[in-house]
């Protein structure tokens, strides 16, 4: 049976929200333009811009990465593999991002500082390696190290959901041509599994870069502090904040719409 075809785009499906969007932008740029107070406030807001976009694609690609390695867990034949991938995931999507950044930083930083310690301590002892302290690890790096392991729990759920979608009888199909459990992944579940993943893992991606605004209360010089440091100054809330949204908006809003054009390419192509 043919899959229905999608509906051809009508008048009413025009993007009116995004022309709506693109002039409240327009407007909110010619002010910054003109006016010297916003002006004032964008430029300095936007010094923490390179800091909100590092601590997401650093955090982002790491929390991808082993949430890849904790589904693949979740999916072996290994009993104790399953059961440990399980207690992690179901472990810290209990835990709210904001609590598990606090615990991180100022629980688990000083934990692993005392255990380098006390693990190195002959070598220490004998002055061949420095004692570690708890300042030496930056707070932006906590930060990351947070984020990784929050996120890296709902991606190990959106790989394992993509990997199970696949067809069972492809893969038995790819078992009787003789190809190789790695050979099996990499040819056939993988570039079938990305169709299902992409869209959830592409909402994630945006979603880290709003929750990146939570390192502001470590003192990381991200796109919030500065908008907090400057209106705890100057008072100027209304203004301050204002521009953050500006920001966010931009930011979030171009990413959404990128990555949903490049899934429509994803799909198209897988529709040949």
């Amino acid at each position: 049976m043919a899959p229905p075809r999608r509906k051809a785009a009508g008048p009413e499906d025009f993007p009116w929200w995004l022309m709506a969007f693109g002039l409240l932008c327009l407007a909110l740029a010619a002010i910054i333009a003109f006016n010297d107070l916003y002006a004032q406030v964008f430029r300095i807001v936007v010094k923490g811009i390179g800091i909100t976009i590092g601590v997401t694609l650093a955090a982002f690609a790491l929390a991808t990465a082993l949430g890849l390695a904790i589904a693949l867990a979740g999916l072996s034949g290994n009993v104790v593999l399953r059961q440990i991938a399980r207690f992690y995931v179901e472990l810290i999507r209990g835990i709210p991002i904001l609590v598990l950044l606090f615990y991180i930083a100022f629980v688990g930083a000083p934990g692993f500082v005392a255990l380098y310690n006390w693990a190195l301590a002959p070598l220490i002892a004998r002055g061949w390696a420095e004692a570690l302290l708890v300042r030496d690890v930056s707070l932006l790096w906590r930060a990351v190290i947070a984020l990784t392991i929050g996120y890296a729990a709902f991606i190990a759920e959106i790989f394992r959901a993509g990997f199970q979608s696949v067809n069972e009888g492809q893969i038995e199909a790819a078992k009787a041509l003789g190809l190789t459990r790695f050979q099996r992944f990499r040819l056939i579940v993988f570039p079938q599994a990305m169709r299902v993943i992409f869209p959830p893992l592409s909402n994630d991606f945006v979603s880290m870069v709003k929750d990146s605004s939570l390192v502001s209360v470590l003192g990381v010089a991200d796109i919030t502090q500065m908008a907090k440091v400057y209106a705890a100054g100057s008072f100027r809330f209304f203004e301050t904040y204002s521009i953050v949204t500006y920001i966010y908006l931009i930011l979030t809003i171009g990413l959404s719409l990128a990555l949903r054009g490049l899934e429509g390419r994803m799909r198209r192509r897988a529709e040949r």
